[in-house]
């Protein structure tokens, strides 16, 4: 794959998942919060599970670390993202795109626990500035934590550290299926167990859920921002590796801030621009190893 082609694909995935933020602040004046999230996922996992289908003999989940793999990625990786409907009702979509950038951060402490692997003196520092953008981008209330959209923030956080623990929880089964299918499954548990959750809470859809608005946005959050997009996300992964496809976390809520004061007429403070800059740096910190010998091969 040609460094051009890559760029292209890089630059399509981080627009894909940043659009998919204000998708879902349009989408929820239509829908309930985790109904809406089952959907997408639903409509997500039929068609990858159709794409593995068709072009791979390695769909079925055969042996114990494939069925660990998609129990974790499903329930963690998957459903946790109910979270982040939820508090998107309340919080701007650029801000909630922001606070993913905590991502391979939350990642790196659960594989600390899970994976066994080791923190330095700077990844130490880099975590310590990512929780601090992250209070700044935050900024809860002790005295008044039901105050302004502290709790849809703090929800989100959740989500965040879902995801990253769903992550491991996937490496650490060490699946041996093909990875379009592996998620395919994960969504189709995810998306079952969200529609679970979407019953227990008392959710009730009403007729705008049938509106063009409502299901353009299940539309665009199924089939681009997820099934097309981690068709991507895994061409990248197998072409350019882990890391390197991970810095996409970085782009993304650039293009979900812009889309969402350009789209939705949002505004975002200095201080979540300044939070995430933070998390960043102190991401560069955790990583700089790694990132010296992406620049070195990047060079060669």
């Amino acid at each position: 794959m040609s460094r051009l082609y890559a760029t292209a694909l890089f630059a399509a995935l981080a627009t894909m998942w940043g659009l998919s933020f204000p998708a879902i602040s349009v989408g929820l004046e239509f829908i309930p919060p985790l109904l809406f999230a089952a959907f997408r996922y639903d409509v997500a996992a039929v068609l990858l599970l159709g794409y593995a289908i068709l072009t791979t003999d390695s769909w079925r989940p055969v042996g114990r670390n494939n069925a660990e793999a998609i129990v974790g990625g499903g329930l963690f990786l998957v459903a946790g993202n109910g979270l982040l409907f939820v508090g998107q009702q309340t919080v701007p979509s650029g801000v909630a795109a922001i606070l993913q950038a905590l991502v391979p951060i939350a990642t790196a402490l659960w594989a600390l626990g899970m994976l066994g692997e080791r923190l330095t003196g700077a990844g130490a520092i880099g975590v310590v500035l990512g929780f601090l953008g992250i209070g700044l981008i935050v900024r809860p209330d002790p005295g008044n934590l039901l105050a302004g959209d502290t709790v849809g923030r703090l929800l989100i956080v959740g989500q965040v550290v879902s995801v990253a623990l769903g992550g491991v929880l996937v490496q650490r089964a060490g699946p041996t299926m093909e990875r379009v299918a592996l998620t395919g499954w994960s969504m189709l548990l995810g998306g079952v167990t969200l529609h679970l959750g979407s019953l227990a809470v008392g959710e009730v859809p009403t007729g705008a859920i049938a509106a063009p608005t409502a299901l353009g946005a299940v539309v665009y959050l199924g089939v681009f921002s997820t099934a097309i997009a981690f068709v991507i996300y895994f061409t990248l992964l197998e072409e350019r590796g882990a890391f390197e496809t991970s810095l996409v976390a970085y782009l993304v809520p650039v293009v979900a801030t812009v889309a969402g004061v350009v789209l939705l007429g949002e505004t975002i403070s200095p201080l979540s621009i300044v939070g995430f800059a933070i998390v960043f740096f102190g991401f560069v910190l955790l990583k700089r190893r790694a990132l010296a010998d992406l620049i070195d091969s990047t060079g060669k």
